[in-house]
């Protein structure tokens, strides 16, 4: 696995190199959001990102809104700051984890098994009657339409579908696709499942209410 380290402060880069390297991971390194850039166009085969928010030239925010435009890889912010506001806006731009600084490079190596994990799929693309989801695109079709999604509804849709006909608590829908350290409540995710469910239209249905647990994705 190729781990793209993007971060201003050497000694950071340093660090999550040398546990990468630990476990076997090959590392690039970029010291700002242009560098970013340049190297993803350079490498086809970067697995994961790891972005700091605060960098000269080009921030955080305005990497991944570029990067979330060409590529579907996942990405862990790192920032020094724990406001729940920063939080939002990197998880609503499609950050796929949220670490706060000072951090523990083991778990930060954990971190990136699960959104690599959780991004894998075994094949590029899923097809129930005429709704598909194309996971190289990252997008939904229904009758050869694309439906808009936000970010977090797409990532729930494809959670659900990887999990189908399982029942899935509201508690672990905010820890898989919010990430651990995300306060939310259950309204969160009661309000992403119906903006869900009105994207899906006649395909709303595949994703029930179970009462007292939370929400469950069934093909009928």
């Amino acid at each position: 696995m190729k781990i793209l380290i993007v971060d201003d402060e050497k000694g950071i880069r340093e660090v999550i190199k040398e546990y990468s390297i630990s476990e076997g991971y090959s590392t690039l390194e970029a010291s700002n959001g242009i560098e970013a850039l340049e190297k993803l166009e350079k490498n086809n085969d970067v697995d994961v990102i790891v972005l700091d928010i605060m960098m000269p030239k080009m921030d955080g925010y305005t990497t991944l809104k570029k990067i979330r435009e060409t590529y579907n890889i996942p990405v862990i912010m790192l920032s020094a700051r724990a406001d729940e506001f920063d939080k939002l806006q990197s998880f609503d731009l499609g950050v796929d984890d949220y670490v706060t600084k000072p951090f523990s490079p083991k778990e930060l190596m954990a971190r990136i098994k699960v959104v690599t994990g959780r991004n894998k799929t075994n094949n590029d693309e899923y097809i129930y009657k005429n709704l598909k989801i194309n996971y190289l695109g990252h997008n939904v079709l229904i009758n050869d339409e694309e439906v808009k999604l936000t970010p977090k509804e797409y990532e729930l849709l494809v959670y659900f579908v990887q999990n189908k006909g399982i029942a899935l608590s509201r508690e672990t829908l905010l820890s898989k696709i919010w990430g651990y350290d995300f306060y939310g409540d259950d309204r969160t995710i009661d309000t992403h499942i119906k903006m869900l469910r009105n994207g899906l239209g006649e395909y709303r249905n595949l994703i029930t209410t179970v009462r007292s647990i939370g929400y469950k994705y069934e093909e009928k």
